[in-house]
C-alpha cells in the first residue's frame, strides 16, 4: 500500500525527494555536458561589489554585496562520494554577475512560518487533500493529505531502491514534521519543512521578499571564497570540527549524530560563512526560483561572457522524469553523506518537483 500510495499521491514526489538526495544514473544522458578534468576549468577570483547598503538592515537579514564569481563544480568533487555523478549537472564552471541583495541569515523557521499562517490562514499543499483531477485513476482511500517522510529501514539495504527509506505519510506537514502524532513543541527555531515551492513562494511574498535565484544563492553561499568545496574551505572537518549538519553512520539505517545533531537541527547550530549565513550547507535543502535543467550551465558558458543576473531557464526538464516540473534545490540536508549524496558541497545542485514537500527541504528569502 505504501508503494501504491506513493505512486498515486506523490507521483514524482518521491523521485524528486530522492533526486534531492542522490542523482539518478539516467540523468547523465546526452542533455548533460561531457565530463571535465580538473584542469579543464579554473575558478577565477570572486570580485565583490564595493557599494555598501543604505538604510538599516532588515531584521534577520545580512548584506550580500554581489559581484562577479565562478559558479559551478568540477569533477574533483566526484571522488568524495561513493555514488558518482553528483557534479554532472553542475558543469561547466562559468562566470556570473549578480547585483547586491539582502538574504535571510537562516532558513525560515517554524516560528516565522507560523506568523505567516496566523496572519493569512494559509494552508500548505501538504495540508490539502489531493483531488481525483490531480491524480486521475487514484483510489479514494489514497487521496489523503500528507507529505514525504524519511523513514530509516531497520537494517542495511542496497542503495538502489529509495522506497526502502522514503514513504508518503498521511498527516505529515509543517505542523507535524514526523507525522500526525508529532508537533512543533521545542522545534520553533527549526527550519520549516514539508513546504512545496508554492508554499515557500507565498511566504516570501507575504514577508515582502522573494526566493533567491540559483546564482544569488551560490554567490552568497560561497561567502567571498572562490572554488572551494564547502562554504568554509576545502576540508570537510577542519581541525576535526563539524561545521554542518550532515549524516554520520551507515546510510540510511542510523544517523549517529556524531556532529552533535541526529536529524534536523535548530537553525544557526553551526558557525556562519563569510557573509554571516548559517546552515548554507546541510540541515535542510533550500528552494530557489530557477527551473531545473541539467544543461543550463552549459548554455550560459557557451556565450563566452559572464551571465548577468541569470534567472534560470524558461522551462524545466529532468531527463530522469521528463514529465515532472522541477525547481532547483541548493545546499544539501541532514541526510547528505559521502556514502550516497555529497551535495552539501557548495557548487553542486539538487532538484524537486514543485508540488512536493519533504521533511528535509526548507527555504530562505532574499530582498533586493
Amino acid at each position: 500500500m505504501i508503494r501504491r500510495r506513493i505512486a498515486w499521491i506523490a507521483g514524482a514526489a518521491v523521485g524528486a525527494a530522492v533526486a534531492a538526495v542522490a542523482i539518478s544514473a539516467r540523468s547523465a544522458r546526452s542533455t548533460l555536458p561531457p565530463p571535465q578534468t580538473a584542469l579543464d576549468t579554473v575558478f577565477a577570483p570572486t570580485i565583490p561589489n564595493a557599494a555598501l547598503p543604505s538604510g538599516t538592515s532588515p531584521q534577520g537579514m545580512v548584506w550580500i554585496p554581489g559581484g562577479e564569481f565562478s559558479m559551478g563544480a568540477t569533477v574533483a568533487s566526484e571522488g568524495l562520494c561513493e555514488v558518482h555523478g553528483v557534479t554532472r549537472d553542475a558543469l561547466p564552471v562559468h562566470r556570473v554577475y549578480v547585483d547586491a541583495f539582502w538574504m535571510d541569515a537562516t532558513e525560515v523557521t517554524n516560528a516565522q512560518f507560523a506568523l505567516f499562517v496566523k496572519a493569512t490562514g494559509y494552508r500548505t499543499i501538504a495540508e490539502r487533500v489531493p483531488t481525483a483531477e490531480d491524480f486521475p485513476g487514484a483510489s479514494p482511500e489514497n487521496l489523503v493529505a500528507g507529505s514525504i517522510l524519511f523513514a530509516p529501514p531497520p537494517a542495511p539495504v542496497r542503495l538502489d531502491d529509495h522506497y526502502q527509506w522514503w514513504r508518503y505519510q498521511k498527516g505529515a506537514s509543517w505542523r507535524h514534521p514526523q507525522g500526525p502524532r508529532s508537533d512543533l513543541k521545542g522545534r520553533e527555531n527549526y527550519p520549516v519543512v514539508h513546504v512545496a515551492y508554492a508554499d515557500a513562494s507565498a511566504y516570501s511574498k507575504w514577508a515582502g521578499k522573494r526566493l533567491p535565484t540559483e546564482a544569488e544563492w551560490e554567490f552568497a553561499a560561497r561567502g567571498g571564497l572562490s572554488g572551494k568545496l564547502y562554504p568554509w574551505g576545502d576540508e570537510f572537518r577542519p581541525g576535526g570540527k563539524y561545521l554542518a549538519n550532515t549524516y554520520q553512520g551507515k546510510f540510511p539505517v542510523e544517523d549517529t549524530g556524531a556532529d552533535g545533531q541526529a536529524g534536523l537541527a535548530a537553525v544557526a547550530s553551526y558557525p556562519p560563512n563569510g557573509y554571516g549565513l548559517y546552515d548554507i550547507a546541510g540541515n535542510a535543502w533550500e528552494w530557489v526560483s530557477d527551473w531545473y535543467r541539467p544543461d543550463y550551465y552549459a548554455r550560459l558558458a557557451s556565450t563566452g561572457i559572464a551571465a548577468r543576473n541569470p534567472q534560470g531557464p524558461d522551462d524545466p526538464f529532468d531527463p530522469a522524469e521528463p514529465g515532472e516540473k522541477k525547481r532547483v534545490h541548493r545546499g544539501g540536508s541532514f541526510l547528505c553523506t559521502d556514502q550516497y549524496c555529497t551535495r552539501y558541497m557548495v557548487g553542486t545542485r539538487g532538484k524537486g518537483e514543485v508540488s512536493t514537500g519533504t521533511n528535509h527541504v526548507g527555504f530562505r528569502c532574499v530582498k533586493s
